[in-house]
């Protein structure tokens, strides 16, 4: 099948070519408004485009059978970006996608639909309520998608947890740089939290599922996360100890944390955000009970793998990114006023 990936410069992009071709997808279409500088550029088409722009959007569909839909603009984004890219490409992706004939869309939503719960774990079946605009923008979203799979598009909707591997920087960034120079890493709140993460090979192996598998199951809503995980404290002190400085991970109370957190928010001094922080203290986790019953999915990572192998990844790439900041996945976030707090850890 020729696959279009929405996206795929971006880091589940790159995860997502690799893993196709290594099944033997051999037309693989990537649009993106970054360039694919990737070792791979030679084993696709690349079309260099926003996916908000119809006739970029209408071309790189021509002759496609499946779209996953990856592209995204992240919190970090303006609101108004985010609106016109999360739900506005989203919507003329799906209208392009019906005239084109494609046989399956699939989706890639967020657990950030689900809000700041009262309750875990979460199901496919609970409310949801996003916080902020990257939330109630995914949740337009997947609005759009349902509207199109009433009408006879094969949608598979998927909702990861927070995913890291290969390719992955970004906030996860931090953590890291803060372990490979021996500091001790704050988190908020006692750390004794259930933190549910998602190694992103695993999620590739469930968009693989719903590609594949009969459309009466594939067409559906599907969370996606971690089978094994521990607490926040247990499962990010297995980063610093790979790291080899015997540095711990220092509780600070959660109350303080995130009202300075709030605060250098609000001066543009911090690149956390509110589901971010405000979720770093809690119980963060979803029930996978469906996609294992369903689709058969069996995720071959736990979170301290998913962490160690992406830190592992980090540092044998470290000097490839170095001076390089942004607000996608593919780089590092800037800490501002984060990195002063180094000096006392």
């Amino acid at each position: 099948m020729k696959t279009l990936i929405t996206g795929g410069s971006g880091f589940l992009g790159i995860n997502l070519v690799r893993y196709l071709r290594e099944r033997g997808a051999r037309e693989i279409v990537v649009l993106d408004r970054a360039d694919f500088d990737y070792p791979e550029r030679g084993d696709v088409e690349f079309v260099r485009g926003d996916i908000r722009d119809r006739d970029t959007v209408a071309r790189a569909m021509t002759g496609v059978d499946w779209v996953v839909h990856t592209a995204a603009a992240l919190p970090l984004y303006a609101p108004a970006d985010i609106h016109s890219i999360d739900v506005g490409g989203t919507r003329l992706l799906l209208e392009a996608a019906t005239a084109a004939g494609v046989q399956r869309f699939v989706h890639i939503s967020s657990t950030a639909v689900y809000g700041i719960p009262d309750h875990h774990p979460l199901y496919e079946t609970d409310a949801i309520e996003g916080v902020g605009p990257y939330g109630q923008a995914k949740i337009e979203a997947e609005e759009a998608c349902l509207t199109a799979r009433a009408a006879g598009l094969c949608v598979p909707i998927l909702r990861p947890k927070s995913f890291v591997g290969p390719e992955r920087l970004g906030v996860f960034a931090i953590f890291y740089e803060w372990a490979r120079d021996g500091k001790h890493f704050p988190l908020i709140g006692n750390g004794r939290n259930r933190y549910q993460l998602l190694d992103v090979e695993d999620l590739c192996a469930a968009v693989w599922l719903t590609l594949t598998l009969p459309v009466a199951v594939a067409n559906d809503t599907y969370n996606i996360g971690a089978r094994e995980f521990a607490t926040m404290r247990e499962d990010w002190q297995a980063v610093l100890d790979a790291a080899g400085h015997g540095k711990r991970v220092i509780p600070f109370p959660a109350g303080p944390a995130i009202w300075g957190l709030r605060l250098l928010e609000w001066l543009h001094l911090s690149p956390l955000y509110k589901w971010v922080y405000e979720t770093a203290c809690t119980d963060s986790f979803v029930s996978i009970a469906k996609a294992e019953e369903r689709l058969g999915f069996a995720p071959r990572y736990s979170n301290r793998e998913a962490l160690v192998r992406n830190y592992q990844w980090y540092l044998a790439h470290y000097e490839q990114f170095q001076g390089a900041t942004g607000i996608s996945h593919r780089v590092p976030w800037k800490q501002s006023a984060l990195k002063l707090l180094k000096v006392f850890f």
